[in-house]
């Protein structure tokens, strides 16, 4: 279905879009990016309730958001903290299939 709706990119960047987006479809990860989106740098410590699960999901969880360059971190002491990248919602948007898609949603 996705070659059917995306015609104007090559296979490597359909992959690459279709990742960017399973990372970020990800219950737990998607709820970590809503609250760096909203409240702006967070301190690991602050996010675990976010994430709702053992302390070292949460860690794989940052480290796929890192590694998929959604979120950087810093390291302050024993702490790190986490901020949403500037580009990620400009590299979320982009991933998103748009030609051919249904009336009305490519407006939102």
């Amino acid at each position: 279905m996705i070659d059917a709706i995306v015609l104007d990119r090559s296979p490597v960047e359909r992959e690459a879009a279709v990742a960017l987006l399973a990372v970020a479809a990800d219950p737990v990860r998607w709820r970590l990016l809503a609250e760096l989106a909203a409240a702006g740098t967070r301190c690991v410590c602050d996010l675990q309730p976010v994430g709702g699960v053992a302390p070292n999901v949460l860690s794989y969880h940052l480290k796929v958001l890192r590694e998929a360059g959604l979120v950087t971190s810093a390291k302050r002491g024993r702490w790190v903290d986490y901020t949403l990248a500037e580009d990620a919602h400009a590299r979320i948007a982009a991933a998103l299939p748009t030609a051919g898609a249904p009336p009305g949603l490519s407006g939102r």
